[in-house]
């Protein structure tokens, strides 16, 4: 890459990112919740704005509707940037990822980033989404423990990423993953300690 492509580069790079965290931390599951009329979703269940939360107010159309729009926003980001290169996509889908997390508007306290995570993955390796159905729908229906589910699928995108060839976009899916346990560690615990909820529990 020579330095014009460098000068190039650099701004369609940070302009991907700046658009890619601004529609990630758009707090959907915030939003949905007072619109209706269900009080701030962040000061119930685990305090966080992901459809698993919104979930515990009981509705579950607007907590799959949190989860559609979560992914939606990582795969929008991801698909948009890639028009210009897959180095944009990479960097907007990365900072949609991270703006679902760390959102500025919410002093940086987002979600745990399942929804957009899948949602990335969408709009930069769709086929690969199968992968990680098959294998949060096997574990779930081993264990019924949705977060283990999540976690292991989390394991196994970025080896079938870069065994296939995509080099680059599975890298950020390692970093991503990595990202994702951290976030994960306290049903992590609960899980070690055998008191994390599993699918179907009721309470």
């Amino acid at each position: 890459m020579d330095i014009f492509d460098w000068q190039l580069a650099l701004p369609i790079t940070l302009v991907a990112l700046i658009f890619g965290y601004l529609l990630g931390s758009i707090p959907f599951g915030l939003i949905l919740t007072r619109m209706a009329g269900l009080g701030d979703v962040r000061k119930i269940g685990s305090g966080n704005i992901g459809a698993t939360n919104v979930l515990r107010t009981g509705n579950k159309k607007l907590a799959a509707a949190t989860l559609l729009l979560d992914a939606f926003k990582g795969t929008a980001a991801a698909a948009i940037a890639s028009y210009w290169g897959v180095e944009a996509g990479i960097a907007a889908g990365f900072a949609a990822f991270l703006g679902h997390l760390y959102p500025v508007w919410l002093g940086f306290k987002g979600g745990k980033g399942i929804a957009t995570y899948i949602g990335v993955l969408l709009g930069l390796a769709p086929l690969i989404v199968l992968v990680f159905a098959a294998v949060w729908l096997g574990m779930a229906k081993l264990t019924r423990y949705s977060s283990l589910s999540a976690l292991v699928a989390t394991l196994v995108v970025p080896v079938v990423l870069l065994v296939s060839g995509y080099g680059k976009i599975g890298l950020l899916f390692v970093v991503m993953s990595i990202i994702t346990w951290i976030k994960h560690r306290a049903n992590i615990q609960r899980l070690l300690a055998g008191t994390e909820s599993r699918i179907g529990d009721k309470g």
